[in-house]
């Protein structure tokens, strides 16, 4: 059977302000902006590392798909994200979850999650050791 997912081009969230959105994601997150389109209230931000990229925009009427501040489950990445958590709350972000190391099956895993100005969720995690690296 032929793949049908060959790759992943972007990661979408819905958000009520696009200049707020926009604030945190550039100096609370520190993520490059690609591209700003001010009459769609659309933005899209480099993931670093990656070929994906963040985008966000205003949900519009009838547009479907999931309400602002309704996401989560998105996985970054970092080396520390006790660090990377202390980082975004001085920048002005908020922590959902502050950091904590625990066992899991894939080895000792250190997770934070944190939230952007709607309400979205996106979890930190960094495996330590373990037979795969890979998240589930």
């Amino acid at each position: 059977m032929a793949n049908v997912i060959e790759g992943m081009e972007a990661v979408t969230v819905h958000i009520r302000d696009i200049q707020r959105a926009r604030k945190f994601y550039s100096e609370v997150l520190g993520l490059a902006e690609v591209s700003y389109i001010p009459s769609a209230s659309r933005a899209a931000y480099a993931i670093p590392g990656t070929k994906t990229r963040l985008t966000m925009h205003v949900l519009g009427e009838g547009e479907g798909g999931r309400e602002p501040g309704t996401v989560s489950g998105i996985i970054f990445s970092h080396h520390d994200p006790r660090a990377a958590c202390a980082e975004i709350r001085k920048r002005g972000g908020s922590i959902v979850d502050a950091p904590k190391t625990f066992p899991t099956a894939m080895g000792t895993v250190t997770l934070g999650v944190f939230a952007d100005p709607d309400g979205n969720q996106f979890v930190l995690p960094h495996i330590e050791s373990g037979p795969t690296r890979a998240l589930p």
